[in-house]
């Protein structure tokens, strides 16, 4: 989960197929082997791994990484400046559309007192401690991360004849926090357009941001983003002219793309799969995303239509890829009944202070002790936003395996977490969150 397993819970699949790599040296059939001899590619210019001879290359040269030098000694204190240094990150957010010669001070105060005239902070306070304008933008630091989640409900406000846009920076990484804009605060009218020009609302931002898993360290966002962006508009995935990539944050080893439309994001899955630089990308929807499968294929299938003369690139003078992305089945208009056989209807379950998860894991999710306590991390710090968890539990084996179990302080909390987990998907998978009997908990029964 990431913000809903945001992310990351693909990890467990990257770990895997970056496990088979080591194991075997081998990439896949059309991606060769992952020896020394490919390392010895970056010298060069690094064509899209996988594609057939007489495809354009799409990356400039590649250097190797840099060796590092000894581990420091003073490890608490390298541990203490990234801690500081995220912190900082989880409190800055970023302000976009400002208008030309913008002050700082202004700014400042305006924000400031904006957040007090709509009552989300005490008459008086300041949560925004300081700001620095660049030419079209600028970046605000606030006292805490929860004062950040505030001030993210100031996108859209008006300021010297702009609208501002109010985000998160790229570099951030950490959860999804809902949030809404100025005009549905106070209630004044949302113009045609304006949600676009002041994020794409956050909602709208999901349909377009992509999750890219199997990252290697080697990996900068800018190589990520011409990677993709060029291999998309090679094989005909791309709608218009220039680099579909918008932004690109790499964190550890995943990373996020953001797409210029919902339609490229789409059709951006197809490249699932596609190797690069040793490494196979995985390449689907961030936990976060709640709206409808998109069917797609993966980058296999872009090649083994090349091969068979099937797929015409846009450089061929054909459509590309985009001829043969699968399509959802079309919708079929059903009569809806005016009212609700009593037999449809869910029995009423009792509230417990244990949600039970399913449809979240497979078994092979849990084989390497790695994956295992990598997806405990993640549940205990993305179910933990909907209140204070007191056990965490998910079974490798036995009765209840591949199921999570949370146990929380109150039922509220439960409910929380029932209703803000159930229905989303998850690596293709709708999940199911129901309440789960507390004293077959505490004895250890995971049974149904």
């Amino acid at each position: 989960m990431r913000g809903d397993y945001d992310n990351d819970d693909r990890r467990r699949s990257r770990s895997r197929s970056r496990d088979r790599h080591d194991n075997d040296g081998s990439i896949s059939a059309y991606g060769g082997s992952a020896s020394s001899g490919d390392l010895q590619m970056a010298k060069g210019p690094t064509p899209v791994s996988g594609l057939p001879p007489g495809l354009p290359s799409v990356m400039p040269g590649l250097m190797p990484p840099t060796q590092t030098g000894p581990v420091p000694t003073a490890l608490s204190s390298i541990l203490e400046a990234q801690q500081a240094a995220q912190d900082k990150i989880n409190r800055e957010l970023f302000v976009g559309n400002t208008p030309e010669g913008t002050s700082e001070m202004l700014l400042l105060q305006f924000l400031n007192g904006a957040m007090r005239r709509i009552k989300l902070v005490p008459e008086n306070d300041s949560p925004i401690l300081q700001c620095r304008v660049n030419a079209k933008f600028a970046f605000v630091e606030c006292r805490s991360k929860e004062d950040a989640n505030l001030v993210l409900n100031l996108s859209g406000i008006p300021f010297l004849g702009s609208n501002l846009k109010v985000s998160r920076p790229s570099k951030y990484t950490g959860p999804y926090v809902p949030s809404k804009t100025w005009q549905e605060l106070t209630g004044q009218p949302i113009t045609p357009g304006l949600l676009e020009g002041i994020s794409g609302s956050a909602e709208e931002k999901i349909h377009r941001e992509l999750f890219i898993g199997n990252t290697t360290p080697e990996m900068t966002e800018q190589m990520l983003k011409d990677f993709i962006g060029k291999a998309m508009e090679q094989v005909g995935l791309s709608t218009a002219p220039g680099n579909p990539i918008t932004a690109c944050r790499v964190s550890g080893k995943f990373a996020f793309v953001e797409l210029r439309t919902k339609e490229e994001a789409a059709n951006a899955l197809n490249l699932n799969n596609i190797p690069y630089l040793g490494a196979m990308l995985r390449v689907g929807r961030p936990s976060k995303y709640t709206g409808p499968i998109t069917p797609h294929g993966n980058w296999e299938d872009i090649l083994a239509k090349y091969m068979s003369g099937e797929l015409k690139l846009p450089s061929q003078g054909g459509e590309g890829a985009k001829a043969f992305i699968p399509k959802a089945e079309p919708s079929q208009d059903v009569a809806i009944p005016t009212t609700i056989p009593s037999s449809t209807i869910a029995p009423l379950v009792a509230r417990t202070k244990v949600v039970e998860l399913q449809n979240m894991l497979t078994s092979e999710d849990l084989q390497s002790d790695q994956d295992y306590e990598e997806i405990l991390e993640d549940t205990k710090d993305e179910c933990g936003q909907f209140g204070k968890l007191t056990n965490v539990i998910i079974p490798r084996t036995g009765p209840g395996a591949t199921k999570i179990f949370l146990e929380y302080v109150s039922m509220d909390d439960a409910e929380k977490a029932v209703q803000g987990l159930a229905g989303r998907t998850f690596d293709g998978r709708k999940v199911t969150a129901v309440y789960f009997d507390e004293a077959k908990f505490a004895k250890g029964d995971y049974t149904d």
